[in-house]
């Protein structure tokens, strides 16, 4: 029996037995050998994409949409340094990612030597990526890979999941070791995350006593719900209190509009009517949202600041954070949310419904409804009206058209405001965004990861301009796979939400956000074109409709250039400073105020 193995085919086999079966890779001197050994694995193939930043995004999409762990490698210095804005789209939105980094040679390592560097391209990743990994660690002993990978791993996908770095040096790669000497991580009882928890238990009974005496209760959700896979539980307990429900970006997909439930998203850059509700509510329950500023608002203590507060997390520094911004809450539990809903699911029976919940809630619900159409811009007649392609009517029935069960990847800037605000993702229509790092030029590479993940469904990538140039080399990666991305750029000749930040603050002066303030883009239709993707202009909304039809009806890879007009901006939108009801353009002070529960704040 063979008992020695390569140590780059043991990190291959590793990553297959965790059900991965897609790398994302860019190649380089210091990564060769890895690369190589998942090229030589019956199980795994490689995905060479064109920056590393793009396979680590990628890797990032392959694990939002698998639910697995996604795998990135690079080489060596600034091969390892480029996975960074990835890394962070990762940690800060908590997904699991095994990031890979070929190192110099042990003995080409500065060490205590003093110097700068000694081996060709030598980086100190594992100290850059300290702050945005769950771990990071350089091998030295080879024998310590398979400790080091399990370890990893574990960290990556236990408690709050997050990326890890593993930084092997080129001469460890070649090495032959002895599967016999190889030691596993061990999880002690110093890596049970549960003995972190409170109990429950008791302060659900507060909860539900709270949910009995509230006569204007929201609940929230947010990415953990997604996380930790319990969106029927989270659904199961809303229906069971008739309880509406506000949502975060991260967990946009929960609902369809039309689910009489379902308020909106709200927050800087949510729904006004949907604001209202969170603000005027007596009781909130957040689920699986860390409530940051965006939720918030700023000042942080303006947030719902008349309703009693319950937040389930999992991450104790998330639930302490709020007494920094003199923002109080009345029930802190630390749990898992399958933990949170199985203690739930122990008590279901005991509660006493028969249609209670239906009845106390139904006044609130119809206020909610009542603000749903009273507090519309357009029937204030407060809303803008544009030129070119009004984004919020293309938004609303781009979420009519697509079908049923696709994979929606939106990137940052104005165009993930304006779908948030007008979409519906109802028919098992999930959307991905890296709702925390919020990096331009995400969406794309993430939408080559999606489809490795799941080359069954139909992808969609909404990127606007600024966004879409961050990353546009990965065209070449859906080209040589032959992907059947549908891509959509929404072209408004800059960049959008910086000129409304410039609006507000700068007097309206465009300076790196437009092309007289330095900014040019090219021709799409050439883009389309050299990068063999067919292409689609849509300039008018009544005689456009059946260039859209014949986009999302297309069988190949194919690009919808989306003409917006350059002063289309975010509407409604909080101003920095004001409490998230007092959304701009600001209602008049009558309607305003006549619709208000809680007590106003002056200014």
């Amino acid at each position: 029996m063979v008992n020695k193995v390569k140590l780059s085919d043991f990190v291959a086999d590793f990553i297959s037995k965790k059900k991965v079966k897609t790398v994302f890779a860019v190649s380089g001197g210091a990564s060769l050998h890895l690369i190589h050994s998942i090229d030589d694995h019956p199980k795994l193939n490689y995905v060479c994409t064109h920056h590393e930043q793009g396979a680590a995004m990628a890797a990032d999409g392959y694990s939002r949409v698998t639910g697995n762990i996604g795998v990135a490698i690079s080489t060596s210095g600034p091969g390892a340094t480029n996975l960074i804005t990835g890394i962070c789209c990762s940690y800060y939105d908590s997904v699991p990612l095994i990031v890979i980094t070929g190192q110099v040679s042990t003995f080409r390592m500065t060490g205590e030597s003093g110097v700068r560097q000694i081996g060709f391209q030598e980086t100190p990743i594992v100290s850059i990526t300290k702050k945005i990994t769950k771990y990071s660690k350089t091998i030295i002993n080879p024998n310590e890979i398979k400790y080091e990978l399990e370890k990893a791993f574990f960290l990556a996908t236990e408690g709050r999941p997050g990326p890890v770095l593993i930084d092997v040096p080129d001469n460890l790669q070649r090495e032959l070791i002895d599967l016999s000497d190889l030691k596993g991580f061990y999880k002690d009882e110093s890596y049970d995350f549960s003995r972190f928890f409170p109990n429950t238990k008791n302060k659900l009974k507060t909860l539900i006593e709270y949910l009995k005496n509230s006569k204007r209760p929201v609940v929230i959700g947010g990415w953990g719900v997604h996380l930790s896979k319990t969106e029927s539980n989270l659904l199961k307990f809303i229906n069971f209190f008739h309880l509406p429900i506000a949502l975060t970006w991260g967990c946009s997909d929960l609902l369809p509009r039309d689910n009489k439930l379902y308020i909106g998203t709200f927050g800087t850059h949510g729904v006004r009517h949907a604001n209202f509700a969170v603000q005027n509510a007596d009781l909130i329950i957040s689920f699986g949202s860390r409530l940051d500023t965006k939720s918030t608002g700023s000042p942080v203590n303006t947030f719902a600041r008349e309703a009693k507060k319950i937040m389930i997390d999992i991450d104790p520094n998330e639930l302490g954070k709020f007494a920094k911004f003199n923002l109080h809450f009345d029930v802190l539990i630390q749990d898992d949310l399958n933990n949170f809903f199985s203690v739930f699911d122990d008590h279901f029976n005991k509660i006493n419904n028969d249609n209670f919940y239906i009845e106390k809630h139904k006044s609130w619900i119809d206020q909610i409804g009542l603000w749903k159409r009273v507090l519309d811009d357009k029937s204030l007649n407060i809303s803008k009206s544009f030129s070119k392609v009004d984004p919020y009517l293309f938004f609303e029935n781009l979420s009519n058209k697509i079908v049923n069960n696709s994979i929606i990847f939106i990137d940052t800037g104005c165009s993930i405001a304006w779908a948030m605000q007008a979409m519906s993702f109802g028919g098992g229509k999930k959307v991905f965004h890296d709702f925390n790092n919020t990096a331009m030029g995400w969406a794309l590479p993430a939408s080559i990861g999606a489809h490795f993940a799941n080359n069954n469904k139909e992808i969609i990538c909404i990127v606007g301009d600024g966004s879409f140039m961050m990353s546009l080399q990965e065209l070449a990666t859906v080209m040589h796979h032959k992907i059947k991305l549908k891509l959509i750029i929404i072209n408004n000749n800059g960049y959008s939400m910086i000129k409304q930040t410039q609006e507000q603050w700068l007097n309206s002066k465009y300076v790196a956000s437009s092309k007289a303030g330095g900014i040019s883009f090219p021709k799409y239709e050439n883009v389309a074109q050299t990068f063999d993707l067919e292409y689609f202009l849509f300039r008018n909304m009544k005689t456009d409709e059946k260039i859209l039809n014949s986009f999302l009806c297309s069988k190949k890879a194919s690009l919808l250039e989306v003409e917006i007009s350059p002063e289309a901006r975010v509407i409604p939108q909080v101003k920095f400073g004001r409490p998230n009801e007092d959304m701009e353009p600001l209602l008049p002070r009558k309607i305003f105020k006549d619709n208000m529960i809680v007590k106003p704040i002056d200014y």
